[in-house]
């Protein structure tokens, strides 16, 4: 094969390129009809090798940079790796076609490709959606394998994510696999993204409780849990009156956020708090109804003696 190749590229590099592989096959005896499809054939060869060479030593390196430079992953490199070196096979043919003078064959395959391409795009819009979305993700990565992400009411932990879908496993351990489109085309809550995370709780008490006292101790709490942070340092703020309770929200920060250290800490905190409130006789009401007037019977209802 390789001996091949290297005649028919001996053969167009003499003379004149074309006219000297004609030249040389006809002294040769080559009938015209062969030397002119083997010509075409040649010039096809070489065109196809030296645009693919140029792809691979230029194009494919300098996609490789720029993925580095973003900071992509193995992960996210892989998939665009491929569509780069099927650009690069595309191109090669597309430009090897004109190049050996195949004109009517690029004209009717050109309409072939028209036409399926039309068809095969109405019949596949929602997954060529979904496979731009996934190179959206890929890129702009608004979350990764591992993170917990919240959208649409749904939340878990990304397990895979490829060109087509996302599968996140829910905290009731179901496995999601959602079409790409769906997360680029919705607001996506990452609340793993960044290295801190605050976590708010609102704290009943009693309207005759002591507001500064209860502050007090939910800072006091915030302070002794090794797993909030000091700074940005814990706060509390009278945000409502409701009907039977004053509240105070507790805002705290956590440290390398996941949801496992999210329920725990909340927990730990939450209980701690309740338990000093219980010490110090303060009170977390709960909603209640006070009816007044008077309820009268005017007949009861006959019911029959028991035998």
């Amino acid at each position: 094969m390789s001996g091949a190749f290297a005649l028919l590229a001996g053969l167009f590099l003499q003379g004149n390129g074309y006219t000297g592989v004609r030249s040389v096959l006809s002294d040769l005896g080559v009938p015209d009809s062969i030397i002119g499809i083997t010509a075409q054939f040649s010039k096809f060869v070489i065109a196809f090798v030296g645009v693919y060479v140029v792809g691979r030593v230029i194009v494919i390196p300098l996609a490789n940079r720029v993925m580095d430079r973003r900071g992509l992953d193995r992960h996210a490199k892989l998939p665009i790796r491929k569509l780069v070196h099927f650009v690069v096979v595309f191109a090669a043919i597309t430009v090897s076609f004109g190049f050996a003078e195949f004109g009517n064959f690029l004209t009717a395959l050109a309409t072939i490709g028209a036409a399926a391409t039309l068809a095969i795009g109405f019949a596949m819009q929602d997954i060529i959606a979904n496979f731009v979305s996934g190179v959206f993700i890929f890129t702009d990565k608004p979350f990764r394998i591992g993170d917990w992400i919240e959208w649409n009411g749904n939340s878990g932990i990304v397990e895979d994510i490829s060109l087509r879908v996302t599968r996140v496993r829910t905290f009731d351990n179901e496995l999601l696999t959602v079409p790409n489109s769906q997360l680029t085309s919705n607001v996506v809550k990452n609340p793993v993204a960044k290295d801190q995370l605050r976590l708010q709780f609102l704290f009943g008490i009693g309207y005759d409780d002591d507001i500064d006292q209860a502050t007090d101790i939910i800072l006091e709490e915030a302070a002794n849990h090794d797993g909030i942070l000091a700074d940005p340092e814990p706060s509390v703020r009278l945000t409502e009156l409701g009907d039977s309770s004053v509240g105070l929200k507790s805002r705290i920060w956590i440290e390398n956020p996941s949801r496992a250290d999210f329920v725990k800490t909340r927990g730990e905190y939450v209980q701690a708090v309740k338990e000093r409130f219980d010490e110090e006789g303060i009170d977390i009401p709960y909603p209640n109804r006070t009816l007044g007037g008077s309820l009268e019977v005017d007949q009861l209802a006959n019911v029959p003696p028991e035998d």
